[in-house]
Parts: structure tokens; C-alpha cells; sequence
């Protein structure tokens, strides 16, 4: 027969268990995209704050790829992605028995940045940005006036997303015309704060990230703006450009993938219904574009409808506008 006190100890190693079960129970698991980062850090910040830190939202930043590749193998509760879930990856998700509902949250002006001392860069267009980028240039475009004769005799140093970025795989597809298709003699990096440093510290340096990162940036870089292919003129990145349409090709739709059986976890389904709620004032607040309010409430009716999958079919799609966005949410 126990002895009281062991009972004692064994009934109270048994509460401090279920203690920490329960506590364990109560963490959101998010990674993925260091673009989308800022806002659902800044939506898991005020949801911890409004639970009291009861539930604990963690954050990862190892690309969208990454993310998805966290995702697919039922580690984490929702992905961030700056662009959409590829074909492999829904093989992937299929093939573990991981089901999804895709939420956009908002729209980003991917940014080229350049060096703020860099005088004589104005403006670019796509077939420059191509030809600085594109595979062939590797170890050949080294100096800016191979690019445009009217640019200086002066080293190209380039900065960009790493390859499991989404962010790579969107301004490649953009500039280059083919997904992933890119030189590999630059500096890379899935943390945007590593690209920022890269190009405030030479003069002689190019790089690209979510707009989110030169806004908190301003005083270090400079945007470069982009010449629109279809009306011939620049433009620079802005919450009204990408409003208006015409900073193309860079605009996009920057998203969440919520794993269906997470949603069934009470605390996964309270933070995405705080996330809706307060994703648009919290994406303007990190310089992005927020969705209109209907964009919001229709990614709540979707996980009320238990919507799962993607209207962007495993692909891609550059120049896509909010309009056009809310045109296919609608379908779904």
C-alpha cells in the first residue's frame, strides 16, 4: 500500500503533467515567408496580449518553401507565403493527409532597393532587370554598364531572396520569366534584414524584399521604380500604385494556409478569427496593403464552409490585381 505522502507527491507530479499538457496544448505553430513575418507577428503580438499570454503564438521565418515544407509534413499550424502553394507541395500536403484553407491577407510591393548614395540609377525596366538577373549573367554582367551603357564602369553587388524563398521565386518569374531562374553569384538570404544591411553598406549594390522592409528602412535604401511593360512608365512602390494597378509586374497577393484539423483546436480558430478581424489595420500598420473588409470575411466564411484548397491552381500568376483577386475569391 502507498504511503500518503507518496500519493501526495505522485497526485501532485500528476496536476504539474497535465499542467504542462495543457500549456503545451495552448502554442500556435506559424512559419514561412519572411515577407508575410511582419504582419502575423504583429497580429500574434495583440492576440497574446488580449488572451493574457495564455495561448503562445510562435513565428518562424524559413521561407515560404520552408514553411510549406513544415506545413506538408504536419509540424506547424499554419504557413506563411508570399505567393501560392505550388503543385509539389500540394502532392505533398496530399500524400501526408494535410488538408488547407488559403487565406490572403494582403498585397506587397516587392521592392528592388538600391544604395541611397547611388546617383545615377533612376528608374528600370524589366528586360535591365533581366539581364542583371537572369543565369546567363552569372560571372559575365559583373559592372553596371553592361547592363545599360549610359551606367557607370563600377562592380555590380547584388543582394536577393534565398531559393526557398517565395519571394525568389515570384521576382525571378517577374523579371526573368521563368520561376527560380536566376544567377546564383549574389549575396542570399531568407532573412530580409541580412539584404537590407547587404545594400545600406555599398554604394554599388542592387537587392529585392517586401516593401515592408525598406518602409522600416527608408533612411538606408532607396526604391528603385520599375517601368511598367505595358504603359512604358515608372513607377515607384506604394500602397496607392498597387491599389491602382500600375506597379506591375511587382504587385501580389501575400497569404496564410490554415491546416483544417488545426482549426478544430479552439486556439488556432480564435487567433485566425482575430487575425481577420484585425489583419487590415495591422497590415497598413507594417506599410502593406490590406484586402478589402470583404476579402476578410469571406476567409472566415470559407473556414466556417470548411473550404479547402487554393484557387490559384499549384501556380504563379505575376500581375494579378485586388480586383482580380477578389473576382476568383468570390468563385471559390
Amino acid at each position: 500500500m502507498l504511503n500518503s505522502k507518496l500519493v501526495s507527491a505522485l497526485a501532485v507530479a500528476g496536476v504539474a503533467l497535465i499542467g504542462a499538457q495543457s500549456a503545451q496544448a495552448q502554442v500556435i505553430k506559424v512559419d514561412g515567408s519572411s515577407t508575410v513575418y511582419p504582419i502575423t507577428e504583429a497580429v500574434a503580438e495583440e492576440f497574446q496580449k488580449a488572451k493574457k499570454n495564455a495561448v503562445k503564438v510562435t513565428v518562424g521565418i524559413s521561407g515560404t518553401g520552408g514553411g510549406f515544407k513544415k506545413f506538408c509534413r504536419d509540424e506547424i499550424d499554419i504557413s506563411d507565403a508570399s505567393r501560392p502553394i505550388t503543385k509539389a507541395e500540394m502532392e505533398l500536403c496530399k500524400t501526408a493527409g494535410v488538408e488547407y484553407i488559403e487565406m490572403p491577407v494582403a498585397f506587397d510591393a516587392l521592392t528592388v532597393v538600391i544604395n541611397p548614395k547611388n546617383a545615377f540609377l533612376k528608374q528600370a525596366t524589366v528586360a535591365e532587370m533581366k539581364m542583371l538577373w537572369e543565369p546567363a549573367a552569372q560571372g559575365k554582367i559583373m559592372k553596371w554598364n553592361q547592363v545599360n551603357p549610359a551606367w557607370p564602369d563600377a562592380p555590380v553587388k547584388l543582394f536577393g531572396a534565398g531559393a526557398d524563398s517565395g519571394t525568389f521565386e515570384y521576382f525571378t518569374e517577374a523579371m526573368v520569366g521563368k520561376a527560380k531562374s536566376s544567377r546564383g553569384d549574389y549575396t542570399a538570404s531568407e532573412d530580409d534584414n541580412v539584404l537590407v544591411q547587404g545594400v545600406s553598406r555599398d554604394v554599388n549594390a542592387i537587392g529585392y524584399f517586401g516593401y515592408a522592409y525598406y518602409a522600416e528602412n527608408t533612411g538606408k535604401l532607396k526604391a528603385l521604380p520599375i517601368v511598367n511593360p505595358k504603359t512604358g512608365k515608372a513607377v515607384e512602390p506604394s500602397a496607392a500604385n498597387v491599389e491602382n494597378g500600375t506597379y506591375a509586374p511587382l504587385s501580389r497577393p501575400i497569404f496564410i494556409y490554415v491546416k483544417a484539423k488545426s482549426l478544430q483546436k479552439p486556439e488556432v480558430k480564435e487567433f485566425i478569427e482575430f487575425y481577420m478581424k484585425n489583419g487590415a489595420a495591422l497590415t497598413k500598420e507594417v506599410k502593406y496593403v490590406p484586402l478589402p473588409a470583404s476579402a476578410y470575411a469571406g476567409n472566415l466564411e470559407h473556414v466556417k464552409k470548411n473550404k479547402i484548397g487554393t484557387v490559384f491552381g499549384g501556380h504563379n500568376e505575376i500581375g494579378i490585381t485586388i480586383e482580380d483577386l477578389m473576382k476568383r475569391e468570390a468563385k471559390m
